[in-house]
């Protein structure tokens, strides 16, 4: 807790059997609850989050593989239901500074921002270590992840090191993707509300595991998803300018 505020950490693991208990072990002490969410991994991602099991974190277990944006969400309910006043969310692959977690939570409590989250590209030394399609990828669904929002301000569209407030999330009732684009669209739902987004530069970490992600699909498929997002959220301003809800 800080200066009265319940903090909350949702931490999103699959296939990180490896990561997660010294993901796990980073989480500072004023932390106070965590919610792993093991979203059907085939590995022991489980039983390594069971080794790790205190009263502050609790395993949420999906029976099956339902995307990293059906986990966020669910992380999302449970730290609400616990009345946690922000809530971080991290991933299991140990890539997220824990130090950096403060960074994040600063801004909301300071009360100038409702939603926080890491920006790898506004500074060269933060990314130079990011492989080349990657960094391309990323600058590219930025511009149109700010397209789709009106956040023209923003940098690192999919850095998933992220902080939001109670309110900000209630208002938009974790209505994510279940899997590609769901930051994305939770910014443009963000924009929707209102809420005000910052940005926090640091550095890009990466292990020696391998993305499952592959980009020739990703980027295509996710660009999609945004353009979508565009669409929805130029008939939500044309219905407010109508005068209809």
């Amino acid at each position: 807790m800080i200066d009265g505020t319940k903090i909350a950490a949702v931490v999103l693991a699959y296939r990180v059997e490896n990561q997660i208990a010294t993901t796990l072990l980073k989480i500072p002490e004023y932390i106070d609850r965590v919610y792993v969410v093991d979203d059907g991994s085939p590995d022991d991602t489980a039983g390594q989050i069971n080794l790790c099991l205190t009263d502050k974190i609790t395993l949420i277990q999906h029976p099956e593989n339902q995307g990293p944006g059906a986990a966020l969400r669910t992380g999302y309910r449970a730290a609400l239901e616990a009345d946690a006043g922000i809530i971080v969310k991290i991933d299991g692959d140990d890539q997220m500074d824990s130090e950096r977690i403060i960074d994040l939570i600063n801004p909301i409590l300071a009360g100038s921002a409702d939603y926080t989250k890491g920006d790898r590209l506004s500074l060269s030394g933060h990314y130079h270590n990011m492989p080349a399609v990657r960094l391309f990828g990323n600058r590219l669904l930025t511009w149109l992840t700010r397209v789709a929002s009106g956040y023209w301000q923003l940098n690192d569209a999919q850095n998933g090191f992220t902080a939001i407030s109670r309110p900000a999330l209630e208002k938009v009732d974790a209505q994510l993707c279940a899997y590609y684009g769901y930051l994305n669209i939770l910014l443009v739902k963000l924009s929707v509300s209102g809420a005000r987004v910052f940005d926090v530069p640091m550095p890009s970490i990466y292990g020696s595991e391998k993305s499952a992600i592959r980009l020739w699909r990703y980027i295509p498929v996710v660009s999609l998803v945004i353009f979508r997002g565009l669409l929805w959220r130029m008939k939500v301003k044309l219905l407010r300018s109508d005068g209809r809800r």
